[in-house]
């Protein structure tokens, strides 16, 4: 028992001295844990390739390249046509607030019949905020255009570093794994290896799947929603795909920007009907062949626990820390199912060591035998 307790003692010091660390870290932790995550969603395809006869610095080398090149192909062709529509909506906001502005005003007049004057005023007042901050909001965005430049060379360097980090860490993997697996205490070891596999299953079917997901459907939105005709459908359509993997949350703000955007250019129920289905259609090819075949049912990570994660990783280290999230609140779900069920089948649970008594059965002496020969009765209590 003091053994036990000793080694707990050290692996949570430990623990939280590697959480002050990165939160030492933090500022720089970007294209390590970028890098991190690359390798690890890597490091299958490098395996086949090793498995059909590269070595595994060729078969590193080959995936890291191609993955990185592709990555930075599709920023290439797709940042102009997004800046511009970003900047495009940022001219466009202005127009937007006054058209609210001039279409819920009249009907404020009408609403004096059935609300008082002073609640007329309140509504009339926050119209106006609202008005004033859209404005705000649009000029800060065109005056602070310059500092795009500034983002693009935190992308750049992002761009440089993350691949040596993905190279060197895909290359050593299995060695990594291999010095990882020897530091485990021996007693241990093999229980701490099955979570470790039950943790690695549930980020390889989330975090791959989920990727291929956002992927998909970002895909999907901005082709729909370009056919229609929408204005910054592509912005719109991508940046709905990639916020897919916050659940629900993404559709949301996705789906009522584009239909407000429809509102103000189209204002005829036919275009928004169009938008509305691009977006029900959507729903149902993910929610009935995309993630089922991609991700699976078996994740175990519900929609209120990655959403609590994501908020919490993102308030305590910003941008890393929604990077690391996912993978955060799946490593300790499956601790939780672990405490849970180890503690389920201890004393704390149960109140007794299991025993006769538990299960119903009594010793009783017999009446025509010697005191010292016992039978069990079932069921019965003395």
């Amino acid at each position: 028992m003091t053994k036990t307790r000793e080694q707990i003692v050290f692996w949570a010091g430990g623990f939280i001295l590697f959480l002050y660390f990165l939160s030492l870290i933090s500022d720089i932790l970007l294209p390590f844990v970028v890098g991190f995550l690359t390798a690890y969603f890597l490091d299958p395809a490098a395996d086949k390739l090793e498995d059909v006869g590269f070595s595994r610095t060729a078969s590193t080398g080959i995936i890291t390249i191609s993955f990185f090149l592709i990555i930075s192909l599709i920023l290439a062709i797709l940042a102009p046509f997004l800046y511009d529509q970003v900047m495009t909506l940022a001219r466009a906001l202005p127009d937007y607030a006054k058209a609210l502005k001039e279409m819920v005003l009249p009907q404020l007049d009408r609403m004096e019949a059935w609300i008082s004057p002073e609640q007329v005023q309140e509504i009339r007042n926050t119209l106006e905020n609202f008005s004033g901050k859209i404005v705000g909001l649009s000029g800060d965005i065109l005056s602070n255009a310059w500092h795009s430049g500034l983002v693009m060379i935190n992308l750049i360097s992002l761009i440089f570093i993350s691949p040596v980090v993905a190279f060197y860490l895909l290359r050593d993997w299995d060695k990594i794994v291999a010095k990882v697996d020897s530091w485990l205490p021996r007693p241990q070891a093999v229980v701490i290896r099955e979570q470790l596999r039950l943790i690695d299953g549930t980020l390889a079917g989330y975090i791959r799947g989920q990727s291929n997901v956002c992927l998909l459907l970002g895909l999907f939105y901005a082709t729909g929603l370009l056919l229609v005709g929408l204005n910054f459908g592509l912005l719109i359509g991508l940046v709905t795909g990639l916020l897919a993997f916050i659940p629900y949350v993404g559709l949301l703000i996705g789906m009522t920007t584009a239909l407000a955007v429809a509102f103000f250019q189209f204002g005829d129920v036919f275009h928004i009907g169009l938008v509305l289905g691009i977006f029900i259609i959507g729903q149902v090819l993910e929610g009935n062949f995309v993630t089922p075949y991609l991700v699976g049912n078996k994740v175990g990570l519900h929609p209120v626990w990655i959403i609590f994660g994501l908020l919490a990783g993102g308030s305590l280290f910003g941008f890393t820390g929604i990077l690391v999230a996912v993978p955060v609140t799946a490593i300790i779900g499956v601790l939780v199912r672990f405490a849970l069920s180890r503690y389920m089948e201890s004393p704390l649970y149960h109140g007794a060591k299991k025993s006769g008594v538990a299960k119903g059965k009594v010793k009783k002496s017999k009446p025509d035998s010697r005191p010292d020969e016992d039978i069990e009765i079932d069921g019965a209590v003395s």
